[in-house]
């Protein structure tokens, strides 16, 4: 099956009730950042861009086209360390401190000037310890429905997701296992998700284009983030999934001790995965918050 990554675009547009005036300016780039470590970038628009996309774990920056269709300005979406076209690392570190260090290369070298850097998820988490390390880079941080407070628990449903099988044995099984989870997407939607976000082998099979996610040590805590984000001088802006269990009541709690002033906003209707279920909707805030 013939795959053109900038051919989804209009179908994106049209899903959403976008105008559509033709293809956007998109293009690929990528940028190294240390011996045989490369972090690819979708560049959107001409000019200097204004927004810095990270998504989460086991996602790629295809996952915010409809949200970049909706703010319609120059930005970035960025390809985390192992992630789409970013390449694999042979520790299998893609936690938020590493993700950070890589990330912040790709930033100086693509949109230096960026007003807003925009993480949801393991890109969230990424965007706090960017902001607390490399705060000339983040003058406005939002962050998608996760704090340092997420756990195994919280994170379940995800989880059940995301370590099932690593190869299948068609794009069909693939798509059907990936809609009985998001059972409010649309089949069209997913399809594109899962072209971007899958390869064929040699052999026929059809792989995920992601390094499975291994904590360091076997560990999964984030708490050392809290410390981070009491760091973050940047305005800060907490996005909620009103059907999302990621962000508990005690997390939001957490999150406004150690911002203080911190918007916190809820998307109703959105689950995990906001700039998916409601990416108008995200788009809307983050350009209100810009």
């Amino acid at each position: 099956m013939d795959y053109d990554e900038f051919g989804f675009f209009e179908e994106n547009a049209r899903e959403a009730g976008l105008p559509w005036a033709g293809p956007p300016t998109v293009r690929r780039e990528f940028v190294e950042v240390g011996p045989k470590q490369r972090v690819s970038a979708l560049v959107w628009g001409e000019g200097p861009p204004r927004t810095v996309l990270l998504h989460g774990g086991a996602q790629n920056a295809h996952t915010w086209d409809t949200v970049a269709l909706a703010l319609g300005h120059p930005l970035i979406a960025v390809d985390l360390p192992g992630h789409g076209h970013s390449d694999w690392r042979e520790d299998r570190d893609y936690w938020p401190v590493r993700n950070a260090d890589a990330v912040a290369i790709a930033i100086e070298r693509l949109a230096p000037q960026a007003g807003s850097v925009v993480g949801m998820s393991l890109g969230g988490l990424t965007a706090i310890r960017l902001a607390a390390q490399h705060p000339s880079l983040v003058r406005r941080l939002v962050v998608v429905d996760v704090t340092p407070g997420v756990t195994r628990e919280k994170a379940a449903p995800i989880a059940a997701f995301v370590n099932g099988p690593e190869t299948f044995g068609s794009l069909d099984e693939l798509l059907a296992r990936t809609a009985r989870f998001h059972p409010g997407r649309s089949v069209s939607s997913l399809r594109r998700g899962v072209m971007h976000n899958a390869r064929r082998a040699p052999d026929g099979t059809w792989q995920w284009r992601y390094d499975r996610l291994r904590p360091p040590g076997d560990r999964f805590g984030f708490e050392g983030l809290w410390d981070d984000l009491a760091k973050v001088r940047a305005p800060t802006m907490l996005v909620l999934g009103s059907l999302s269990g990621v962000v508990s009541p005690d997390d939001i709690t957490e999150f406004t001790r150690r911002r203080s002033q911190a918007r916190i906003e809820t998307v109703e209707g959105a689950g995990h995965s906001i700039q998916g279920d409601k990416p108008v909707e995200l788009a809307h805030l983050i350009e209100d918050f810009a």
